[in-house]
């Protein structure tokens, strides 16, 4: 599966790990939406795994600037901004795109959180894993 946790993704601070490795979670709900062949309207479901993912991230991305703003990270707004980008785009996700076009929203939605996680997980919050432990 997609959303498999690897050691290499392990920040080594235990709260951010867990968090995470919850977000690869949310990831492989999406996954296996995506994945489905039933012909079946899927629409509340994806509106409640989008909200649900609004939701964790926000949470976990309080808690992450939260920790380098303690630790004082010189990267701090930078990474805020990346967060406020993370989230602006699942609220731009067109609701009457996922009616009509559930299947492309689906696949979209999977290719971003793949490439967030590989680029932001292992580019942007790496910077900061030496300074927090």
């Amino acid at each position: 599966m997609i959303f498999n946790w690897k050691d290499r993704f392990s920040t080594g601070i235990e709260e951010i790990d867990k968090q995470h490795k919850r977000l690869f979670e949310i990831g492989g709900e999406i996954y296996n939406l995506a994945t489905l062949k039933d012909g079946q309207d899927h629409y509340d479901e994806i509106i409640a795994l989008l909200g649900h993912l609004k939701e964790y991230t926000e949470y976990h991305f309080g808690y992450e600037e939260e920790l380098m703003e303690k630790y004082n990270y010189n990267k701090l707004e930078e990474h805020k901004q990346q967060h406020e980008m993370f989230v602006k785009k699942l609220v731009e996700i067109d609701t009457q795109d996922i009616d009509s076009k559930q299947k492309k929203v689906i696949l979209d939605i999977l290719d971003f959180i793949v490439n967030w996680i590989s680029s932001h997980i292992l580019g942007a919050d790496f910077q900061y894993k030496d300074i927090i432990k």
